[in-house]
């Protein structure tokens, strides 16, 4: 069992920035499983954004978000970042970070791979 605590999303205008940070606070070692984050928008599914493997040798990110954020991990925080740059109105959603234990060299964006969730953070994109 992995608990995940992500940080206060906020308010932003488009065309700003804002970073969104997660921390596994309990657990198996942060090091054994790679990391996602996900979005939901009201009457929408969930959608990949972006994941991380374990090492961080590997990432990957929808094509909705290249260019624009970056996911990044501290193994020694126990913590995952998203750096979401140039947002856009359409990026107003909840977002989560997600787990999965696994030490593949390959970084997953299926949301289904993973099994712990945190409780998700609101970002807002105003125009």
């Amino acid at each position: 069992q992995v608990q995940l605590v992500e940080s206060a999303g906020g308010l932003v205008q488009a065309g700003g920035s804002l970073r969104l940070s997660c921390t596994a606070v309990s657990g198996r070692a942060f090091t054994r499983h790679g990391m996602g984050w996900f979005r939901q928008a009201p009457g929408k599914e969930r959608e990949s954004v972006a994941a991380i493997n374990w090492s961080a040798s590997s990432t990957a990110y929808a094509d909705s978000v290249k260019g624009r954020f970056t996911i990044s991990r501290d193994n020694a925080k126990n913590t995952v970042n998203l750096q979401m740059n140039s947002l856009k109105p359409e990026d107003t959603a909840v977002y989560y970070c997600a787990a999965r234990y696994s030490q593949d060299s390959i970084a997953l964006l299926r949301s289904t791979e993973y099994s712990y969730w945190g409780q998700g953070t609101q970002v807002t994109v105003s125009a």
